[in-house]
């Protein structure tokens, strides 16, 4: 596991160093600046004392000289390295500036007829400095909790060997090897339970408030710390193929992609770039033909310049990115589109698949009924559980465990037979005992018993000893986040549809339980595209959220398409966000949090342009005449404030929490309005 930790850091590692660079480059500078100040006249006149000997003004060239070749050198390199790429950016800006003012005060020394502005130059340079070193700063703490994810890893793993237990490097694990997980450890791959239970806390990786418990044939993720009881492991995925390999690479592939917000500012900083060259050098000749000196005109240039560096537009988009990718990881969300994301706040459908969505894909007992007078329910579901026992169909599975969790023993049963697709048969305590379809019954001519107009579902009758006991009605059970999801969307005016290959039977029981706006029955896999586009075309921004494999043509053409009960594989390649717990009150959240991420760079955006419209026309000299002026230095900080600002506001970004989409369990009511099936 060593080499994959080195893989995440080297790019991290990288940042820091150059943090490290701009840091030691900034105290140099600053203890060099001390001497320039002072023998500065300027500073001299404004503090009242006289330094004044032969040679002092070539003291002070030396001493500015060793500042701009040390200090600036990161600037100057950067020049050559944008002029190289043909794009001029914010180092040829910062470079010019410090290179006019340099090259003009030394030929000044040297005998030219001006004032010198060295420790404009130097304070200037210091500056830049620092606010480099801050910015550097601020992006490596954005993205550290990615680097908190990948020290979830632990270094060393128990692997049993013959019955013993030998601690091993994590590296040296492979697919098929069994591990032994102690109290308080961290799970080091992924991998299904073999022995034991525990609670398992996995919220830094899938983002659930609680731990949740394992037993056997459960899956595990590396990463996830172990509560109080032991666990034997088989591990399954090793290295880059874990879960949280694959998201830190999610993550990093987001951070590293430009979404359209961020092409948009950074052809703004490509043009911010061009006019500070050209406002520079329309202010230099500008003050010159207005008949001031070239000192003066010199240093209003060089203002502009400094004054005008994109460097808050930016790291406006970047910053935001950073810290939004590595917190929606952290809760859950792992962001492969950014551009779908920052799009979430135009979302006005959601188009949520039913099975395993917004029911958990699982059959569960909604009500019996028993139409023989001479036989109690549970007799009744007892007889049918007996038999079904025996059965591994999801009805039958059902039937076990509402009967296991009344607590009815199970009898034994002989002769048992599966009647092809519609149902089951044999001997329970000396009887004949049916489970079948209403199918069934109708080919073998038999009148069925009325429903009683419960929602759709699939019912199933008991027929003991050639007579219909009464019926079984079962349905996929409705997750209760489901409830709680659709009524914080439907609170933000945003439609809530469900798609489903069930019958409309069944489908309108779950929206009218649900209150959806609408559904969709009866689709087969390859009509949900054309569902999707039938709401396109009615001009709405449809999200589609589906299990990414059977739904994956409707997740591409929805506007934004989202990715859930992807569980451990995390590569559905045809969505655009994929939430990690296949719970859908997750899409309320993703929906918030994209909106907060966009707003962010909204207010990033405004800021650094705004901050410019009205510093430029200050640093050329607008407001001279009133005496308004502000010198190179002064620039510098209020550029590198401008900066730190832009970097503490997407700091500040935080994921949406708990009373942000309503209380859990709480069911919205079904509107008036009348439901319907289709759009069109």
């Amino acid at each position: 596991m060593s080499e994959i930790h080195g893989q995440r850091h080297g790019h991290h590692d990288h940042h820091r160093m150059m943090m490290e660079d701009f840091k030691r480059r900034f105290f140099v500078s600053l203890l060099l600046t001390l001497p320039v100040l002072l023998l500065s006249p300027v500073i001299q006149g404004w503090l009242r004392f006289t330094l004044d000997f032969t040679g002092r003004d070539y003291l002070l060239f030396a001493l500015s000289s060793l500042i701009f070749f040390y200090g600036g050198w990161p600037f100057l390199y950067g020049l050559y390295e944008e002029a190289r790429q043909r794009s001029p950016g914010m180092m040829t800006l910062i470079a010019v500036a410090i290179g006019v003012a340099y090259v003009y005060s030394g030929a000044v020394v040297l005998g030219l007829p001006g004032t010198f502005f060295f420790w404009e130059l130097a304070t200037l340079i210091d500056v830049m400095l620092l606010g480099h070193w801050v910015e550097m700063r601020s992006v490596l703490s954005a993205s550290r909790a990615l680097q908190e994810l990948s020290r979830l890893l632990p270094d060393t793993a128990h692997r049993l060997e013959n019955g013993d237990v030998r601690e091993v490097e994590v590296s040296q694990l492979s697919p098929g090897d069994r591990v032994l997980i102690k109290p308080g450890e961290k799970i080091p791959s992924d991998g299904r339970v073999v022995r034991g239970s525990s609670y398992v806390d996995q919220a830094l990786l899938t983002g659930e408030s609680t731990p949740v418990e394992k037993g056997e044939d459960d899956q595990v993720i590396a990463g996830a710390v172990n509560g109080e009881g032991s666990l034997e492991v088989e591990v399954a995925h090793t290295g880059d193929d874990t879960y949280l390999s694959k998201v830190i690479s999610l993550v990093e592939r987001a951070q590293r992609s430009k979404s359209h917000t961020q092409r948009l500012a950074d052809r703004a900083a490509f043009w911010l770039t061009v006019i500070a060259l050209t406002a520079g050098f329309a202010t230099l000749s500008a003050w010159l033909l207005s008949g001031h000196d070239v000192a003066f005109s010199i240093e209003r240039m060089a203002t502009v310049m400094v004054i005008t560096c994109p460097h808050a537009l930016g790291l406006a988009i970047p910053l935001v990115v950073a810290v939004s990718t590595s917190l929606s990881a952290r809760h859950g969300l792992l962001i492969r589109n950014r551009t779908a994301f920052e799009n979430a706040r135009r979302i006005t459908t959601v188009v949520f698949d039913k099975t395993g969505t917004l029911t958990e894909g699982r059959f569960g007992v909604q009500q019996m009924q028993v139409v023989d007078k001479n036989l109690e329910e549970e007799e009744m579901l007892q007889m049918a559980a007996s038999l079904e026992q025996l059965s591994e169909h999801p009805i039958a599975r059902a039937v076990v465990e509402t009967a296991e969790k009344r607590g009815l023993s199970l009898l034994e049963a002989s002769d048992f037979r599966a009647i092809s697709g519609q149902g089951v048969e044999g001997r329970v305590a000396g009887k004949q005992v049916q489970v079948v379809s209403p199918g069934y019954l109708r080919s073998q001519h038999r009148s069925l018993p009325d429903g009683d107009g419960s929602p759709g579902g699939t019912r199933v009758y008991v027929v003991v000893e050639g007579r219909v006991a009464g019926s079984i009605l079962l349905a996929d059970r409705i997750r209760p986040s489901s409830f709680r999801a659709v009524r914080a969307l439907q609170q933000r005016g945003i439609k809530c549809w469900m798609l489903t290959g069930d019958t409309d039977h069944v489908a309108g029981g779950v929206a009218r339980e649900l209150g959806l706006d609408g559904y969709f029955a009866g689709v087969l896999p390859h009509e949900k595209q054309e569902k999707i586009r039938a709401l396109q075309q009615r001009g709405e921004f449809v999200a589609m959220t589906g299990d990414g494999i059977n739904d994956a043509p409707a997740l591409a053409q929805a506007d934004v398409g989202i990715a859930v009960g992807s569980g451990t594989d995390v590569a559905a390649e045809t969505a655009d966000i994929i939430l990690v717990e296949s719970d859908p009150a997750d899409v309320s959240s993703l929906i918030l949090f994209g909106t907060a991420t966009y707003r962010k760079m909204a207010q990033n955006l405004l800021w650094a342009t705004g901050y410019n419209v009205v510093a430029i026309p200050l640093a050329a000299g607008v407001l001279y005449p009133q005496g308004v002026v502000i010198s190179p230095a002064l620039g510098a900080v209020l550029m590198s404030l401008s900066t730190v600002i832009v970097a503490v506001n997407a700091r500040l970004l935080r994921p949406p929490t708990e009373e942000d989409y309503g209380h859990p369990g709480s069911k919205q009511p079904a509107p008036d309005h009348q439901r319907h099936q289709n759009p069109e």
